[in-house]
């Protein structure tokens, strides 16, 4: 009966908000931690986003050669390019937790505006197809319920944080950027890393394979593994 309630809230926002505004709003980036390790030992929630073009084997290889579990945010359009690396990630579901990044990486806002270059959904329907498509997708590759989303750019406008919780879905936010959308050196993507604190969330990009940024992540994780880090899923971590 929640769920259902829930749904039908959303579903009256986006009725009722189809207005566009007179202005651009401040958009929301959401800062998230999980629990401190503490006395048994720092721990970081690894999460990588998938946005489009290729898989970074780099990054996979580290991640299923040392055991190191982290929560994927993979868009529909990512799925559908690269079915090697989906293939992977359920092959080691122990490690892979695969969560919504929208459909077609398309900021999660409701406004006629652009947010770091991408043009944002414009309505609350069109947010929440972004959110249903990346839902159907992740069940069509890989037959997986989604609890969390994380939208491109991670900004939101307000409206449509309501909509996204609405559906059932929690916002991921992270307390660490890594990497700078990919576009960071190798040296400064390990040096953020190496900065990392107990309960952080780390975000960084799993799709930019051609790029150095990857190289850091890969020369990051494993140097936070190295100082006694454990990694969490999101799924599995404490809030």
């Amino acid at each position: 009966m929640a769920a259902a309630m829930k749904r039908a809230i959303a579903a009256l926002m986006i009725s009722w908000g189809t207005a566009l505004p007179a202005f651009a709003s401040k958009l929301i980036e959401p800062h998230m931690s999980i629990k401190p390790g503490l006395e048994n030992g720092p721990v970081v929630a690894l999460t990588l986003d998938a946005c489009m073009g290729g898989a970074d084997e780099r990054i996979l290889k580290a991640v299923i050669e040392n055991q190191i579990p982290v929560t994927i945010f993979v868009t529909g359009r990512w799925l559908r390019h690269n079915p090697k690396a989906v293939a992977d990630m359920i092959a080691h579901s122990e490690l892979f937790e695969l969560e919504n990044h929208g459909d077609m990486h398309v900021p999660a806002v409701d406004e006629h505006r652009t947010v770091f270059g991408l043009p944002a959904a414009g309505s609350l329907e069109a947010v929440r197809d972004e959110v249903d498509g990346g839902m159907a997708a992740i069940a069509a590759a890989a037959g997986t319920e989604t609890h969390w989303f994380r939208g491109a750019t991670a900004e939101y406008s307000e409206s449509a944080i309501t909509l996204i919780e609405g559906l059932g879905y929690r916002i991921a936010g992270f307390s660490l950027n890594a990497d700078g959308g990919a576009q960071l050196s190798a040296q400064a993507t390990a040096t953020r890393l190496a900065k990392a604190k107990d309960g952080d969330v780390i975000v960084a990009h799993l799709n930019q394979p051609k790029r150095e940024a990857g190289l850091g992540v890969v020369s990051g994780i494993l140097a936070l593994k190295a100082k006694g880090f454990g990694f969490r899923r999101l799924d599995d971590a404490e809030l």
